[in-house]
């Protein structure tokens, strides 16, 4: 799911920056709403896409499952034009500085389109995801779902990995993970270019971690747990010193 997911992601990136040419320096209030129409446009493209891989997905995961009887995974809407207006304009916003030079505005071009492209990636895979937790919650057979980070995810993805398959809602997902993925939105939140996946168990399966997502809940016990307020950086510490992040 997640190979799917990252093909989506270099094509949405490679038809994203095939728009650039759109935007006229000289002509920023005509030229600018124009590629937001077109990049609006990809991501309800690319979304579809990604809603219907992960249809696919839960299916095959239910069948492979033994679960009895049929069960469509409905493809997830996508997100409201408010909020991709919304992510577009601030990653938009910095071009309207008024720099004569050339040079700067094409670093503030650059800018821009980098911070396009990860919203872009994060609306697009959500959509997916979104189709996977709907289809837990209308699924009588779905007890929870896991998340599953990548390998070179950030720590906080790697620990709510390596929490397993405790996500139905905000209770059982539990609610002070993060001060910033909190409340009732805690169990859907992820971040620009992340590339976690949702996996969902069924009823009679029995859940396993990874060994990866083992080894990662095991420094988290040890190094972070005892210590309430400031356990995420130390987790994020204790991975990079044990090789499972970059050290920054």
């Amino acid at each position: 799911m997640r190979a799917a997911q990252n093909v989506l992601t270099r094509l949405l990136v490679r038809d994203i920056r095939g728009l650039r040419r759109l935007i006229r320096p000289d002509r920023l209030q005509d030229s600018v709403p124009v590629w937001m129409s077109a990049v609006r446009a990809l991501i309800e493209q690319y979304g579809a896409a990604s809603a219907v891989l992960a249809s696919d997905f839960y299916e095959r995961q239910r069948a492979s499952a033994n679960v009895p009887g049929h069960f469509d995974a409905e493809a997830a809407p996508p997100a409201p034009d408010e909020q991709v207006e919304n992510s577009l304009r601030w990653a938009t916003k910095d071009l309207w500085e008024t720099d004569a030079e050339q040079e700067a505005f094409d670093v503030r071009l650059a800018q821009a389109e980098q911070r396009a492209e990860a919203v872009a990636q994060k609306l697009v895979a959500d959509q997916g995801r979104a189709t996977t937790r709907q289809a837990v919650d209308r699924d009588r057979e779905a007890v929870a779902y896991a998340r599953a980070a990548a390998l070179g995810g950030c720590a906080f993805c790697k620990l709510m990995a390596s929490r397993g398959a405790v996500y139905k809602n905000a209770r059982t997902a539990g609610r002070d993970a993060n001060e910033k993925f909190t409340g009732d939105a805690s169990v859907v939140k992820f971040h620009d270019n992340c590339h976690c996946v949702i996996v969902p168990v069924f009823r009679g399966q029995q859940f396993e971690l990874s060994a990866h997502a083992a080894e990662w809940d095991r420094i988290y016990r040890e190094f972070a747990a005892p210590y309430p307020g400031d356990q995420l950086r130390r987790f994020r510490r204790a991975l990079a010193d044990n090789g499972h992040l970059p050290v920054l």
